[in-house]
């Protein structure tokens, strides 16, 4: 990713055209969003020593170079599927395969493979499903030479696996319970709503950042969903406008990030997981925290303890007014072709980038675990809420 004014664009709508537009927003169904319980907060599945740098199923694999076209970036997408296959079987997973020369490459075209995890209602119909979308690029800079990328983005990569598995008995409950009292008896949104995983190729620049060298799978995949045409009478047009939310981990991984709120428009999704993250510190489920129950100083008296400091905060644009700025142009991304197509954009990477970003010790070892786990827990919780799991996720009740 890179640092960069996006540029300006301009629409311009015929006067009909725009009254239609308006009618059609103003008819547009409001999303319920219903937040989960405490218990189920505390209930989340930790990840364990699946993010152990060495020996980590899940974020291990992904701790080596991975340069697009590469036998590691193979390995790496083949980890992915492995994973999927062998523990979530009920997702469908697509690849979506382009081809592209780089400054690099002397003219020879070079592989990119999005993979593509989607996991929609039994009964849904393709083109009536809206899906929340968590995106991570999975490649590597091929400057500096073995540059492996642990917050750039193989820790996010890992956050979505687990998130992915943490949730799927939720959904097959839930869906199974909807089928049992009559789909037809819910609000015709909940029931047509999916959760897809995208690992994104080639987002890297090869040699220095430019519209042409960067983004590579994000510009293909944007663009062929975008004349990708579901049958003509489809809630969702096209694979593109299926997307309720893109939501963008990157450069996750490192002590103490703060993480703005970019775009006006989904401000209020910023504010939904700030909401959570506070709930998650004041139930002492954030390990990075310096006054989690593993970080507090004891006192003299050894059955008290006292707070370590103030309570960090990844979100810090919680309490931000709608009206505040944004910068979201500011920062060039994956996001980017999709943005500009008009999808949603929730994005999740801090300001200012980490002190290892593009430099050889981002890697695994300076990753800070405690907070690639937090921030794995934070999402599923965004998660969990946006998919109407309450309920149906295990709780300590449950889990006893």
């Amino acid at each position: 990713m890179a640092l960069h004014p996006l540029p300006m664009i301009r629409l311009k709508f015929s006067l009909p055209l725009f009254f239609l537009l308006l009618r059609l927003l103003l008819l547009a169904p409001v999303r319920a969003y219903t937040t989960v319980t405490d218990a189920t907060l505390k209930g989340l599945p930790r990840p364990g020593t699946d993010f152990d740098i060495k020996t980590g199923p899940l974020l291990a694999p992904i701790l080596i170079p991975r340069v697009p076209g590469t036998p590691n970036s193979t390995a790496v997408l083949n980890h992915f599927v492995n994973f999927f296959k062998a523990n979530l079987p009920e997702w469908q997973l697509t690849f979506q395969n382009s081809t592209s020369t780089t400054p690099a490459n002397g003219g020879k075209e070079v592989p990119f493979v999005n993979l593509i995890a989607t996991r929609d209602p039994p009964w849904a119909q393709s083109g009536e499903v809206g899906r929340l979308t968590l995106v991570a690029h999975y490649d590597s800079k091929l400057y500096p030479t073995g540059f492996i990328g642990a917050t750039d983005s193989a820790a996010p990569c890992a956050m979505l696996m687990h998130i992915a598995r943490s949730v799927d008995e939720a959904l097959t409950k839930k869906w199974s319970a909807m089928e049992a009292e009559g789909v037809d008896e819910f609000d015709g949104l909940e029931e047509h709503t999916g959760l897809q995983i995208i690992f994104l190729d080639g987002e890297e620049a090869f040699i220095s950042w430019t519209a042409t060298d960067s983004l590579y799978g994000a510009r293909s995949l944007a663009a062929e969903w975008e004349h990708t045409h579901h049958s003509a009478l489809s809630t969702y047009r096209t694979p593109l406008s299926s997307i309720s939310l893109f939501v963008l981990l990157d450069l996750l991984g490192e002590k103490n990030p703060t993480v703005p709120s970019y775009f006006r428009t989904t401000h209020w999704a910023y504010r939904h997981l700030s909401a959570l993250e506070a709930r998650l510190r004041s139930l002492s489920l954030f390990l990075s925290s310096p006054n989690h129950p593993s970080k507090r100083q004891r006192t003299g008296d050894s059955d008290q303890v006292k707070p370590s400091g103030e309570e960090p905060l990844f979100l810090k644009d919680g309490e931000k007014a709608s009206k505040g700025g944004f910068f979201g142009g500011m920062i060039l991304d994956d996001h980017v072709p999709f943005l500009t197509r008009g999808v949603e954009v929730l994005h999740l990477i801090p300001s200012p980038f980490p002190r290892v970003w593009h430099e050889m010790d981002d890697d695994g070892e300076h990753l800070d675990i405690d907070t690639v786990e937090d921030w794995a827990m934070l999402v599923m919780a965004f998660v969990a809420e946006w998919m109407e799991l309450e309920g149906f996720m295990n709780t300590p009740a449950t889990l006893g």
